[in-house]
């Protein structure tokens, strides 16, 4: 494995970098959306004072800086992807949590439940609004051009949480199905990311490709560790209840790929997420006890094995995507640890 130590220290510097554009670019929003933009992004409380403590760790818009140097330009051209990357982001994580139910994010409350569902929902169009503005006052030259590709991964982010959502709703869900919503959900945006500072330095097509297949792959990675901290992550860590996942019965890689081992323990655990074939509407959500079980009976039909291999395997086609083409040896390196870090991460 390549060693991660470094990887913290990327991240700070990165965000260094563009925390004033982004800070400069949500300055633009309207003052209650700007309110609750805000205190999403960790900056505020819900009254809008400053608190000074940003949540999420900058993986997207690091991707995007690195890919500006990787493509042997300035880190400051891929400023306005960062920018635009982790509005992105953040407009599918507000929409996420009123679509999820959840409450809390990074040990505060969400948006919906301060503000309501509407105003969040509007929060999050205000986000992906403001990004195409910022790429498309970027450059003359290449803004139009990354406004595109990130419009491209944004609706296939969209897409790929239809699919998720639409998977509540039924009772068979193979693994080919579950790797293509994640591809999309997951890896459409981090290929974007991992690309975007490259595009706006107008680098060569061969080079766009090789470092948006990296962030795909890092993509189905990131989305493959996501999903087995949803089940047995640490809550002190995730910021979400032990076994979330499990709880609102979510289809994600540990389970589809446990249901489709076979077997009596298998059953039980389609019994135990899915409940009856009659049913007419779902179900309420897992017990801690029954929470528990279904963890146990992931494990034993080895979703749990599957999903880590699966990470690895997204980890090495990310890796290999990096050596298709001649990019910056720097950057080329903390790209390599920084997908390593994601596959390692315990939150």
């Amino acid at each position: 494995m390549t060693p991660t130590t470094g990887v913290p220290d990327v991240l700070a510097r990165s965000a260094e970098k563009f925390a004033p554009a982004m800070k400069a670019a949500v300055e633009r929003l309207t003052p209650d959306i700007r309110r609750m933009v805000g205190y999403h992004l960790g900056w505020s409380d819900p009254e809008g004072r400053p608190v000074g403590s940003p949540s999420g760790k900058g993986i997207r818009p690091t991707l995007a800086l690195l890919s500006a140097e990787a493509a042997w330009a300035d880190a400051e051209v891929g400023i306005p992807g960062a920018t635009a990357v982790e509005a992105v982001h953040n407009f599918s994580l507000i929409h996420d949590d009123i679509i999820d139910g959840d409450r809390e994010r990074h040990h505060r409350a969400t948006v919906w439940v301060l503000f309501g569902v509407g105003p969040a929902i509007i929060a999050g169009d205000a986000l992906e609004t403001l990004a195409h503005q910022v790429l498309l006052e970027a450059s003359p030259a290449t803004g139009a051009a990354a406004s595109a590709a990130l419009a491209e991964a944004t609706a296939a982010m969209i897409a790929g949480q239809a699919d998720d959502i639409a998977f509540e709703q039924r009772r068979d869900v193979s693994v080919e199905e579950c790797m293509a919503m994640s591809a999309a959900k997951t890896g459409s945006l981090l290929g974007c990311a991992s690309s975007l500072g490259a595009v706006l330095a107008g680098a060569p097509p061969a080079t766009v490709g090789a470092l948006r297949d990296y962030g795909r792959h890092l993509g189905l990675a990131f989305q493959a560790v996501d999903d087995l901290l949803g089940i047995w992550g640490d809550p002190s860590r995730t910021g979400k209840p032990a076994g979330n996942d499990l709880r609102q019965r979510k289809k994600s890689m540990p389970v589809v790929s446990a249901l489709a081992a076979g077997g009596d323990e298998a059953e039980e655990l389609r019994s135990l997420l899915l409940g009856p074939a009659d049913r007419s509407a779902l179900v309420r959500p897992l017990d801690s006890d029954q929470v528990e079980r279904a963890a146990y009976l992931v494990d034993a039909c080895g979703g749990r094995e599957w999903t880590t291999v699966r990470a690895k395997a997204h980890l090495d086609a990310a890796l290999g995507a990096l050596e298709r083409v001649r990019i910056s040896a720097v950057p080329h390196r903390q790209l390599a640890d920084l997908a390593v870090y994601v596959v390692e991460r315990e939150s």
